[in-house]
């Protein structure tokens, strides 16, 4: 604690001891039509919140603004005959920064219909449960350490695991396999290192923060043109590379130390790149934690501009992911985490290239793909690799993914129209000491929607149809059986206030370490079917300010042909979270659940001054047992609560503070005899549940609060930010359950080796500390 207080006095002393004229940039950009890619000339661009700084485009669509400020902002363009259109955050810290504006041709004046202004600027697929995160969020969040799986945990309806040392996403009472991630619109397998194969979670995400532009992220209402999911979807859009400038930026953060760049190859190709190696094993060893990984990844983004009309974008991104055990740490938690902790292995790259042609009143788009992941666990009995007879698990598996997508969007007047194809061929292969698994399939997917305006803007509506099959089994191939209808109304009797409601079917295919399982040889879940989902949603946006919005929504979601464990009568929505492996079990397709609840969101925002957010979430997830009845999933939190801000102060300091509370997750005893059995036991090196009690405990509810500190400095030709996070600066504590663990003195070693039992203990578990980050970044 001592140390991050004298970095922050070390900074004021700094600060106020070099005195220097405030330092300005300039803005440069291009307007451009959303639709036709043409020039877009004479419209005024200023600074959003500092009108004083603006620009007038030429008829090339280009701009200038001299002498503006430096810090996070946004642009807001306006023209006669096209939409107010506000661009993304940025964050200016060097001269000659370039932004491209691209606006929509207001037909509401080619028809004389007079428009009513809104306060609230609303995206034209904008729903009920729709967030766009920008840079700001994303840079300066508290405890989210730049790293974006983290910073959407403070957005409603996301759940978080308490300390914070997994990104499992838990969106409104779903598990964590529920998910869907694309960066520039191309599937990625996961955004996290050291992530759970069968779902998502992991200690730290692999995306660079420094190349991601905007977020959309989508708890429900989920648009037809994503595949395969559940719960939520993270459309990650990363930025263009500079056409006239090359700048690199190396920045020491949380976890790693890294280097990204942006530039131009000729008048037409642009690139990003970054690279990082962490230390999280150094951080992970400093706060004695059992388990030290280590990590490589890197993005690459290519936009070649063929002509005013086309474009292909050529995209990468890859992570080596290395996670060996912290034997040398002592104490009986550790202790017991290591004994059934593996080591993990993993590689996961994903490269892709999408093909884009403007015509006047269309967008159409191709876009190939493949991804690979392999993942190897494997565990010695008490951690000695000094013989391969102590070797209880080794286990190595593939995933692989070619993806083709065509789709084509059109604009006539009031309506938009979206159509296109899937199709993804899926390998999967598994081997451990016993068995090896192999598997190839087909899946793909038609969709379609429409939107409607109308021509106050005050009524939308979209329609959508899709349609999902696979070659996995007979079933599966029957697409006309799995045709999802969804629909989204939004109404605004005032400017100030917006109605929303939405209701779909989705449905998802089974993760491929159930589709892949075998025993002797043969495929047991041939049986197993698509996931679906019911969904309905309703809720309201009140604008009573320019800077300030309240929002209220309430959703149920009906789960149906859920994967069921067949060897302990769990659902397998409610596994995932933790480091390994799920899915690879025998399982059958009948279980059933629900998740219902309430969400309310408040934000205020005064432009370069202050960023007040806060969020409630009451919800219930539960699943069907075979009596009936309904007991609590492993994400039954109850309730969420986030609130936070951060205030700007002169000389480019900012701090920010939140607040987290979650509610306490529901557990399952231990059943003592099974777990206390000599055999079970040196099987997987930990205890067994009583699955016969699912579930009927409940741990304490966890709160805890975060600040951080920035401070930059900028220079003519480079600029130094600082920045020191503290996480759970209280310290608190998360009381879990009572780890059960084996002596390793058997009791009764004159009985049958099947009978032999273990001295069994109970360790207490706690877990929780401040954890301090200091981050540099430079900018040159």
């Amino acid at each position: 604690m001592n140390r991050p207080l004298q970095i922050i006095a070390l900074l004021i002393v700094v600060s106020t001891g070099h005195i220097y004229s405030q330092q300005r940039f300039d803005i440069k950009g291009r307007v451009l039509s959303s639709n036709t890619r043409e020039p877009v000339g004479y419209a005024t661009i200023y600074i959003k919140g500092l009108h004083e700084h603006y620009a007038v485009s030429d008829s090339t669509g280009f701009f200038l603004i001299e002498s503006a400020p430096p810090g996070v902002m946004m642009l807001e363009a306006s023209c006669i005959g096209y939409i107010n259109e506000v661009s993304p955050e940025f964050l200016l810290a060097s001269s000659n920064y370039f932004i491209e504006i691209f606006m929509d041709e207001d037909i509401s004046m080619l028809e004389g219909v007079t428009v009513r202004s809104t306060l609230l600027e609303r995206s034209k697929d904008s729903g009920p449960s729709k967030q766009i995160i920008g840079v700001g969020d994303i840079e300066r969040i508290p405890g989210g350490n730049r790293d974006i799986s983290r910073v959407i945990r403070s957005y409603p309806g996301v759940s978080f695991s308490p300390v914070g040392y997994r990104n499992d996403l838990i969106v409104r009472g779903g598990g964590p396999s529920e998910n869907a991630f694309y960066l520039d619109g191309i599937e990625i397998p996961n955004i996290n290192h050291f992530s759970t194969q069968g779902a998502s979670g992991g200690p730290v995400g692999i995306i660079n923060a420094d190349l991601i532009e905007q977020v959309h992220f989508y708890t429900g209402a989920l648009p037809v043109q994503f595949t395969s999911v559940l719960s939520s979807v993270m459309d990650i859009r990363l930025k263009n590379g500079d056409p006239y400038n090359n700048t690199l930026k190396a920045t020491l953060g949380a976890s790693e130390v890294g280097l990204s760049g942006s530039g131009h190859i000729g008048d037409r190709t642009t690139y990003l790149f970054s690279i990082r190696e962490s230390y999280l094993q150094f951080l992970f060893k400093f706060l004695g934690l059992p388990f030290l990984p280590n990590y490589l990844d890197g993005q690459v983004k290519l936009k070649f501009r063929l002509s005013p009309k086309d474009e292909i974008i050529f995209m990468a991104i890859g992570a080596i992911d290395r996670m060996r055990l912290n034997t040398d740490e002592k104490g009986e938690e550790v202790e017991y985490m290591l004994s059934y902790l593996p080591v993990i292995e993993q590689n996961t790259y994903t490269v892709g290239a999408s093909y884009t042609h403007y015509g006047n009143k269309n967008r159409v788009n191709a876009a190939i793909s493949y991804s690979l992941y392999y993942n190897r666990n494997f565990k010695y009995l008490n951690n000695d690799n000094s013989s391969l007879e102590n070797l209880m698990y080794d286990i190595r598996s593939h995933e692989r993914r070619f993806t083709v997508r065509i789709e084509d969007e059109t604009g006539r007047r009031r309506w938009r129209f979206l159509s296109g194809i899937n199709m993804n061929l899926m390998w999967y292969n598994n081997a451990d000491l016993l068995s090896r698994s192999d598997l190839n399939l087909l899946n793909y997917s038609l969709y379609a929607s429409s939107t409607y305006s109308a021509p106050d803007n005050t009524f939308t509506a979209r329609l959508g149809i899709k349609c999902d099959g696979s070659t996995f089994s007979s079933e599966m191939s029957r697409f006309w059986k799995r045709v999802s209808p969804r629909i989204l109304l939004s109404y605004s009797p005032l400017p100030q206030l917006t109605f929303n409601a939405s209701s779909g079917i989705y449905y998802q295919l089974p993760p491929l370490t159930v589709l892949g399982y075998t025993e002797d040889g043969n495929h047991v879940n041939s049986d197993i079917g698509y996931m679906k989902l019911f969904e309905n949603s309703v809720g309201l946006k009140w604008n009573p300010s320019k800077s300030l919005v309240i929002g209220f929504e309430g959703f149920y979601k009906i789960y149906r042909d859920m994967p069921l464990s067949i060897s302990d009568g769990i659902p397998l929505a409610c596994k995932g979270n933790d480091y390994g492996i799920t899915g690879n079990e025998m399982v059958e397709s009948v279980a059933r659940g629900r998740a219902y609840g309430l969400e309310a969101s408040l934000r205020l925002q005064i432009a370069e001054k202050l960023n007040l957010t806060g969020s409630v979430t009451l919800y219930k997830s539960e699943y069907q047992s075979m009596n009936g009845l309904y007991y609590p999933s492993a994400w039954d939190n109850r309730f969420i609560v986030n609130c936070g801000g951060t205030y700007n102060f002169r000389n480019n300091w900012s701090a920010g503070a939140k607040f987290s509370l979650v509610g306490g997750a529901p557990y399952t005893p231990y059943d003592i005899e099974k777990s206390s059995l000599k055999v079970n036991w040196d099987k997987q090196g930990k205890a067994y549940p009583d699955y016969s009690k699912y579930n009927t405990l409940r741990l304490k509810s966890f709160a805890q609060i975060d600040v951080r500190v920035d401070k930059w400095f900028y220079f003519t030709k480079w600029s130094l930010g600082m920045y020191i996070d503290l996480q759970n600066i209280l310290g608190s504590k998360l009381t879990q359950q009572d780890a059960l663990m084996s002596t390793g003195v058997i009791v009764n070693g004159d009985s049958p080796y099947e009978e032999q039992q273990y001295l069994m203990k109970y360790i207490p578990q706690e877990a929780g500390s401040i954890v301090p980050t200091l981050g540099i970044t430079v900018l040159f």
